[in-house]
């Protein structure tokens, strides 16, 4: 059986995956999905809820991947990243945007499949959390952001197994999907906290507004307030990714193949 990335994660572990981040995306977008006169609009409830559902959602997926649906080898080497991750956020912080751990979670979806980028992305920025003291009630959704940034990564055309696209290719489509992933993280945690921040004016949720309405109320949000935040993730990102990719996107194939995943 020749060593193949996208087998990392058997197909139990898959639909796990699969039914965390469908949960994942309902929890984070709620202000755009709630039905007028719901409790979500009616209540601050619903949201802390949602904080408190994810963390619980994660859990279950995965002690779904450890009972057979996750290789051995796939979890020490997501314990390996995962640490890296931790390891490598105190350098970037956020400060001015800069973030330094994006770029490897989402050449290592890339390269190990979109199950493992989510799960990568959870782990990761729970790990970081710890060491950076960064806990809070907005960390379930910033683990859940970065995880889909992960499961994106993996969906990308053109990857392991059937071939690897040229290497400039390869890496000005990451360095693109880095810079669109970078701008909707910031929309994923803003519309987490959006609904409380700002109760008045243009820029303020609408209860029950309806999707468009909402939607278009973010967007302005975000533009307005974290859209340089948003920028410099996405220069670091994409410049890490250039600088770093070519290099890690061979030493991780070449530990995929070597591992066998069975």
């Amino acid at each position: 059986m020749t060593g193949d990335a996208r087998t990392a994660i058997r197909w139990r572990g898959a639909l796990a995956v699969a039914l965390a981040a469908v949960f994942g995306l309902v929890a984070t977008s709620w202000p755009l999905l709630a039905a007028p006169g719901g409790v979500l609009t009616e209540s601050t409830s619903g949201p802390w809820l949602f904080a408190l559902l994810l963390p619980v959602v994660t859990a279950v997926a995965l002690v779904q991947l450890s009972d057979g649906g996750l290789d051995a080898r796939a979890v020490a080497m997501l314990g390996v990243l995962s640490a890296v991750v931790a390891a490598v956020r105190p350098f970037g912080a956020g400060a001015a945007g800069v973030e330094t751990v994006f770029f490897l979670i989402i050449l290592a979806g890339r390269v190990f499949g979109p199950g493992f980028g989510f799960i990568l992305g959870n782990t990761g920025l729970f790990a970081s959390a710890l060491l950076t003291g960064g806990v809070g009630p907005w960390m379930p959704y910033q683990m859940f952001a970065a995880a889909f940034v992960g499961l994106g990564a993996g969906l990308l055309p053109g990857g392991e197994p059937g071939g690897r696209p040229g290497r400039v290719g390869e890496l000005a489509m990451l360095v693109s999907y880095s810079v669109v992933a970078s701008l909707g993280f910031g929309l994923l945690l803003n519309m987490s906290f959006w609904p409380f921040v700002i109760t008045q004016g243009d820029l303020a949720y609408v209860p029950g507004g309806g999707f468009e309405e909402n939607a278009s109320r973010l967007v302005a949000y975000s533009l307005a307030t974290s859209l340089g935040w948003d920028l410099g993730r996405a220069v670091t990102t994409a410049v890490l990714i250039v600088l770093t990719g070519p290099i890690l996107l061979r030493v991780l194939r070449r530990t995929a193949r070597r591992a066998r995943w069975a």
